[in-house]
């Protein structure tokens, strides 16, 4: 039996928190210090209404970090590993944040909403301290706060449907990561492309925490035509689709390189960034690990290793898996997780020693292929 995660004031709560209660939430999660739904009890109809239909998700746990003032570009860019460019106000951009070591620390969607003004939409660690501590030490001419924001997710292939009748026509024209500020029915917010799962959607981001259970009924009704229902960051479709979980996939060594995000580390930028001489280090010298996916064998089993389950090549211990599920697209035990660069070509046989039994595995490639 696994215990009920207790629910009291030392954790805050979404705006959304209580209609997440009366839509029958029947798990929570902790992230960035909040709580954050897992399910509501039909795990099969929340994942479909994900791949065929449409989801709404309380994603408040995905808090902001406001950068504004007349540095706040210039730190930004010393922030991110990747080139941002001319970083046009209203187009956001996944940038990866790396420590002085080369470390990943967190993996955030950057939002410009101004000229002196970003967001950093933040996974699970604390890049408010971070800021603030770079900034200070920098003497950066930048204020840093957390700004009353709280995205709700709209995804899935509806998802489109659902919010252009609740927008308008425009919503179909933003590119991903697009972001336009708005407001529905009075309440402010911006909405964005965005969204974590492969099946498209949206982000509302309400700036109004008071009016949260306002918006869920809004969203609710306008898509009750899709048969929209609650759901939350879907764990079988996001293995599914190869989607890196920081914290949970990563460890205090992590490295860009090594989970496939090489693509948004550039240095050939002239100015410096944090992890800049670290990383090229690591380029020249090459990585030891690689995240890669998992096809897992055995009776399918039920959402979730509870611990990293090791990974063996004989009696090698060559890594481990960090997510695990039943996949009903890819018709098998899925896992993803960290493995030796040497054991990662897809094809390669392995020993997964989960909780019960060592179950035999071969290494896959990221995404999972769907079959027709």
């Amino acid at each position: 039996m696994i215990p009920a995660i207790a629910i009291g004031a030392r954790v805050r709560k979404s705006p959304y928190f209580n209609k997440t209660l009366e839509e029958g939430v029947t798990s929570f999660s902790t992230y960035n210090h909040m709580y954050m739904p897992t399910g509501y009890g039909d795990p099969e109809a929340e994942y479909d209404r994900l791949i065929n239909g449409v989801a709404m998700w309380d994603v408040a746990v995905e808090r902001q970090v406001c950068l504004k003032g007349p540095d706040a570009r210039d730190l930004v860019r010393y922030m991110v590993t990747r080139d941002l460019g001319a970083l046009e106000t209203g187009q956001g951009r996944y940038v990866p944040l790396c420590d002085h070591r080369g470390t990943l620390i967190n993996d955030p969607v950057l939002l410009p909403v101004s000229e002196d003004e970003y967001w950093l939409s933040i996974a699970d660690s604390d890049i408010l301290l971070w800021s603030r501590a770079i900034a200070a030490e920098r003497g950066m001419n930048v204020t840093i706060y957390e700004p009353d924001v709280s995205p709700l997710a709209i995804q899935g292939p509806k998802a489109v449907d659902v919010v252009s009748d609740l927008f308008g026509e425009w919503v179909r024209d933003l590119k991903y990561f697009g972001h336009r500020e708005t407001r529905l029915d009075g309440i402010p917010m911006h909405v964005a492309r965005s969204g974590w799962s492969k099946q498209g959607g949206f982000e509302l981001y309400l700036q109004d925490g008071l009016r949260g259970g306002e918006l869920w009924d809004i969203v609710k009704e306008a898509g009750k035509p899709y048969g929209i229902g609650p759901g939350s960051p879907n764990y079988v479709e996001r293995l599914e689709s190869g989607l890196l979980s920081y914290g949970a996939d990563t460890d205090d060594s992590t490295n860009p390189y090594e989970v496939g995000l090489g693509k948004f580390v550039s240095l050939e930028r002239e100015d410096a960034y944090i992890g800049k001489e670290a990383l090229a280090r690591i380029r020249d010298e090459g990585i030891a690990r690689r995240f890669v996916g998992y096809l897992i064998g055995g009776e399918p089993f039920p959402v979730g290793n509870q611990h990293r389950w090791p990974v063996r090549h004989g009696e090698t211990h060559i890594g481990f898996v960090s997510a695990s599920a039943w996949s009903p697209r890819v018709r098998s035990n899925i896992g993803v997780g960290l493995v030796s660069t040497e054991f990662a070509e897809p094809g390669t046989v392995v020993t997964v020693a989960a909780e019960q039994a060592d179950i035999p595995a071969t290494v896959s490639k990221l995404p999972f292929d769907i079959p027709a």
